[in-house]
């Protein structure tokens, strides 16, 4: 089992950035995707960035070339670094592992608030 704690978050004027981190317990994190979701106010969640065990990523067009998810495996964490932020990126942001071999999430951890004023 893997056990994920976001933490980072907090307040940005729009422009500004901010980095969440995603560190991870468990021996397997090594071998496991990870992604980055966020969830806004009475909006679905949304899978914003992942990267493979590899290293290879991929972003949801609306922050592709301002976010950018890497991974530390001596540390085992996953980072994401949000520049030129603005309001509509404020949400609730959660990172997570992956069915093998799938898209579906597996674990989560508990979420970091991040909200960026106009």
């Amino acid at each position: 089992q893997v056990q994920l704690v976001e933490s980072g978050g907090g307040l940005s004027q729009a422009g500004g950035s901010l980095r969440l981190s995603c560190a991870a317990s468990g021996s397997t994190f090594n071998a496991e995707a990870i992604g980055w979701h966020r969830q806004a106010p009475g909006k679905q969640r949304e899978l914003v960035a992942t990267i493979s065990s590899g290293g290879m990523t991929n972003y949801i067009d609306s922050v592709k070339g301002r976010f950018t998810i890497s991974r530390d495996n001596a540390r085992n964490t996953v980072y994401l670094q949000m520049n030129s932020l603005e309001p509509e990126d404020t949400a609730v942001y959660y990172c997570n592992t992956f069915f093998p071999g799938t898209r579906f999430p597996r674990y989560w951890g508990q979420g970091t608030q991040v909200t960026v004023s106009s």
